[in-house]
Formats: structure tokens, sequence, C-alpha cells
């Protein structure tokens, strides 16, 4: 284990500060950058603190395979969680989780909040503080990564974490977007984020992991990666990822349909893997330090009004988790309608898969009458109809007006407010995931 690994970078936001410890007993005590994050969170985060109080730390961690082999890929983020005021876990890949080893830390710590809004320059030599005033209030977290590309140049592997509106208005369920694809998604990172005035986290690492066996580790890199790129798994998410999984689910009856008002589109449904990559698939990614390239960049040709045979090409990610949200259970028949309402998502900076089962539930609540155009500002959520959807997840990002500002907490505190408790899909106070449904299929 080399000394980098046992290095944290504490990050004081209210001071402009930083300091640098060493954890040996820590990082070779816990299992992985998921066991480190999680005792550091249990030793800083005060018993009954608010997650949107200065007091709630932020902890991204690494493990000891993390820019070494094939497919450890991923960064750990513990915080108190401002969805369920429980323990908050996400996990993005992305280039984060080299970025932050080849700096010469196993965890970086963010404490605090800014007085104005900053975001963090981190290297090896520490953090830099930057104004983040002009970035702040910006439609779209993709337009702050390439603004913040653009100035915080030089070598060395890079990583963005950013938020969007939805972060900076304090949605409980707000994302943060890492390399414009990936996420620390589920459990309300971003409102964190933005409860502290931090709009962005550029993490830069231009070191190296020193090596005693290179030859043991050549060896065994190669046999990694051989096993890796033969094997079945590796094709199924390289060729058609995670969507492959739509046609199988369907088949058995346990694919989420209109909030579970249904479990299977009577014919082949509009989101299979193989549809979506035969008539949109674009590009494939992969994860630093990942040979699988499994995800998945749909491109979306929309035509401009006024200009005959010229079209806006987009890439939109998508992965069965957001094919299920925005898809299935919003009853969806128009793969296009779901690439644009992802899209939207993805430029908030809200967690696909919350929002997804907070709009279905709201489209059963107006169904069943308990939501008017009244409580809705005029709109008429039915199923499938995106250009409603995404006018409304447009609102939840700005809390504007009262059903809004309560979808922005979540589809329990919405049934709370307004009924619908038999139908609001969320256990522990986490909306519901794709693949909850196999566990029911035999009840």
């Amino acid at each position: 284990m080399d000394r980098g690994l046992n290095r944290i970078l504490f990050v004081d936001l209210a001071r402009h500060s930083f300091r640098v410890e060493e954890r040996p007993d820590l990082f070779q005590s816990r299992l992985g950058g998921t066991g480190v994050a999680v005792e550091l969170l249990q030793e800083l985060c005060p018993s009954g603190a608010d997650p949107l109080s200065p007091e709630n730390p932020i902890v991204l961690a690494v493990g000891p395979l993390n820019a070494l082999f094939p497919l450890a890929s991923k960064t750990v983020a513990m915080f108190k969680s401002p969805h369920t005021g429980n323990l908050g876990e996400s996990h993005c890949g992305g280039r984060s989780a080299m970025a932050i080893r080849l700096a010469g830390y196993g965890a970086v710590v963010i404490t605090g909040k800014s007085e104005l809004p900053v975001y963090l320059v981190i290297d090896e030599k520490g953090v830099r503080f930057r104004d983040a005033r002009a970035l702040w209030g910006l439609s779209s977290s993709f337009t702050v990564g390439r603004i913040i590309r653009e100035r915080e140049g030089g070598s060395g592997v890079r990583s963005i974490l950013r938020i969007g509106r939805a972060g900076e208005n304090l949605v409980s369920y707000a994302n943060v977007v890492a390399e414009s694809y990936r996420h620390f998604g589920r459990l309300g990172l971003g409102a964190v984020f933005g409860s502290k005035h931090l709009k962005a986290v550029v993490i830069t690492g231009r070191g190296r992991i020193p090596v005693h066996d290179k030859a043991g580790y050549n060896k065994l890199y190669r046999q990694l990666h051989h096993r890796a790129v033969r094997s079945e798994l590796f094709k199924k998410y390289h060729d058609l990822g995670t969507p492959q999984n739509v046609r199988p689910l369907n088949a058995i009856g346990a694919l989420p349909v209109k909030n579970l008002k249904e479990i299977r589109y009577p014919g082949d449904p509009p989101f299979a893997g193989e549809t979506m990559a035969e008539r949109y698939l674009g590009r494939r990614l992969a994860c630093a330090g990942c040979p699988v390239a499994c995800i998945h960049l749909a491109a979306l040709r929309e035509p401009y009004p006024d200009e005959p045979y010229f079209y806006k090409t987009t890439f939109v990610s998508y992965d069965y988790e957001p094919i299920y949200s925005l898809g299935t259970m919003l009853g969806g028949e128009n793969p296009e309608g779901y690439l644009r309402l992802m899209d939207e998502v993805e430029h908030l900076g809200l967690d696909a898969m919350t929002c997804g089962v907070v709009l279905a539930w709201a489209t059963e609540a107006f169904e069943s009458g308990l939501l008017t155009e009244r409580d809705t500002g005029g709109l008429a959520p039915r199923w499938g109809n995106y250009d409603v959807y995404i006018e409304m997840v447009r609102r939840i990002a700005e809390r504007r007006g009262e059903l809004y500002d309560v979808l922005a907490r979540g589809v329990e505190e919405a049934a709370t407010r307004y009924g619908g408790e038999e139908f609001a899909l969320a256990f522990g106070g986490n909306e519901m995931p794709g693949y909850h449904t196999l566990s029911l299929i035999h009840i």
C-alpha cells in the first residue's frame, strides 16, 4: 500500500483552508474506500446534524485497487442525506477515483460553508479556492463543466464534479455530475454541495503509484484484463449495456410501467436495449482504467424550426435505471421523448431515478383527481407526455410553486401533503429502484 493512499485532504470551506493528515491505521483496518468513508463520516458528522448545515461533511474516498487494476473505477461519497435524513452513500465512475489517487490522496473531506459560491481545485499541492459567483445560477451543469475545463488547463488526469440548478436550490435528490455522463446520483449529494455554496470540485492527478513487484503486477493486470474482456458480462455491458435487461424483464412481467399500474408492455417495449442501439447509439465511453466501455450515448437529432435539413445533435447517456424511471415508469412510448427528458434532467442536476418516480406519482395523482391543473400550474401530466414532464422538472429544479416545492422533497413528502400514499413508491424515504420488482414477481 503506497503512502499516498493513507493521506486525507481536509478542506474547510468556511475558512478557505486545508490540511493533510496521514491515517494508515484507518486505511489498513477498513475495507476499501467505502469502509474508510463511513468511518470518517461517523467520526466527523455530529449526532443530529442537519444534512444541509455546515456540520455535515462530504467524504470522497477510494480504495487500494483504484488506478491500479482494470474495473476498479469508482469513488464513494458518504454524507448525511438531505433526502432521507439517514446515511447517504453514492458511487461514481468516470475519472474521479483515478484523479484522487494520482493526486496523492486516499480521501477528501469537505466541511463548513463558504460565504460566497466557490469551486475547489485540488491537486498534489493542495487546494485552491476559486470564485464561482459567475457560475452560480447557470442553467446547465454541462455549461459549468465546459467553462471550468477551459479555465483549469494543464496536464494529468482531471475530474470535474459539479452541480446544476437543482443542487443550488437544495432539491433533496439533486445529484453531482462528473465528466458529463457519470454521477453521484442517489440521496442528494448535490443539495449538500449547494448548501455549502460549493459549485464544483476539480481534481487533477499527476503522480504515480509505486509498484514493488513490477513483473508480478504486470502479470496479474494482464490476467484480470484478459478475463474481463473475454467474459460474457463484458460482451453484455459493452454491446448493449444494462438496457439489454428491458426485454427479459418485460417478458417475465417485472418491468415497472406507469408507476407499477402495469408490469409489462403488451408488445415489444419501446426502450429495449436492442432498439436503442439500432436506432440511437452514437458513442461508447469508458471510465478511467476500465476496458468495458459500458457508457452508451444516444445521438438525439432535433431539427431546427427555421432551418430545413439542419439538426442539433445531442449526446445523451442511457442505462436501464433511467430508462425505467424516465421511460417505462412514465408509460413512455417514444424513445426520443425519453431522451429529451433525460437530457433536461442531466442539465438541471437531478437524480434520474428519483425524479422519474416523483413524476410517475404526480401523473397517477393527477389521473385519480388528487391533483388538479390548479395545483400543477396549468400542466396536465399524462402517461408518456414528455413535453409536460420536461416543464415539470424545470419547475421542480427551481422549486417554483407550492406543488413543485413539495415534489422537490420526494414522493413521501408529496403523498403526505396531497394523498396517494398507496402509490407513493418509496422505501425508507428513498424512491424505488428499477430492479425492485424482481423481489415481487412471485408475490
